[in-house]
């Protein structure tokens, strides 16, 4: 590859991970409109692009083409605004907390996800995240889809937010290759029914979709925390 054409690639490589900013932007706007599905989906395809823009500018070798353009602070600035910030506003005006707990419950997302982007050591060596690493556009993913009770979703926040701090370890999936192939695959069922949940409400969402985006879940979780009992 010529030196022109490694530039131009990893031009283009920065520009895909900056599209999340406009992703963000069309999500807060459906969020404002109350239209919940579509800014879900929006979120949704910003994890996307988050999932495989990191994988394209190892391969391309960006930091070589264009050393003066940090990718990883970039990547942090838009993953803030998808994974915290317009998921907190999605929350907020859902309705799913308490209202005398909604702005300090939005406020706790907010500032304890700071701690997460800012901390140098976010990942370990062999891939995983330390601590609860910020998910809030799958919380409200699922609080919108299961919608619990406000006071559970407001103990569920309080729990995930201390998660932030503890030492547990959660997978990721692109990263880690203790389990071979089965993270991949597990990790593709979980989008395939994930996102099935935000179809039009039909009967396979209600009595498969869910059940097979919790379950796969919950095992990514367990592949994490597996991880929190081994050394540093």
């Amino acid at each position: 590859m010529s030196e022109a054409s490694g530039r131009a690639t990893a031009w283009a490589i920065h520009l895909f991970t900056a599209s999340s900013a406009l992703l963000a932007f069309l999500a807060l706007g459906a969020v404002e409109g109350s239209r919940w599905r579509e800014a879900l989906l929006w979120l949704l395809a910003a994890l996307v692009v988050d999932g495989v823009d990191g994988t394209l500018a190892r391969r391309a070798e960006v930091t070589k083409s264009l050393p003066r353009i940090d990718g990883s602070a970039l990547d942090l600035v838009v993953d803030y605004l998808t994974y915290v910030f317009v998921p907190a506003c999605f929350l907020w005006r859902l309705g799913a907390f308490p209202s005398a707990l909604a702005l300090p419950l939005v406020a706790l997302i907010l500032l304890s996800s700071l701690y997460t982007f800012a901390r140098r050591d976010m990942k370990t060596d062999d891939g995983y995240f330390r601590g609860f690493p910020a998910l809030w556009n799958i919380v409200a993913l699922y609080v919108y889809v299961a919608s619990p009770a406000p006071w559970l979703a407001a103990a569920s926040t309080i729990l995930l937010a201390v998660l932030t701090f503890a030492p547990v370890h959660t997978v990721h999936p692109m990263r880690v290759r203790d389990y071979g192939a089965w993270l991949p695959a597990i990790t593709m069922v979980w989008g395939v029914s994930t996102l099935a949940l935000l179809l039009p409400p039909t009967r396979f969402v209600g009595t498969i979709a869910l059940p097979v985006s919790l379950a796969s879940a919950v095992l990514l979780v367990a592949l994490g925390s597996f991880r929190s009992f081994r050394p540093q």
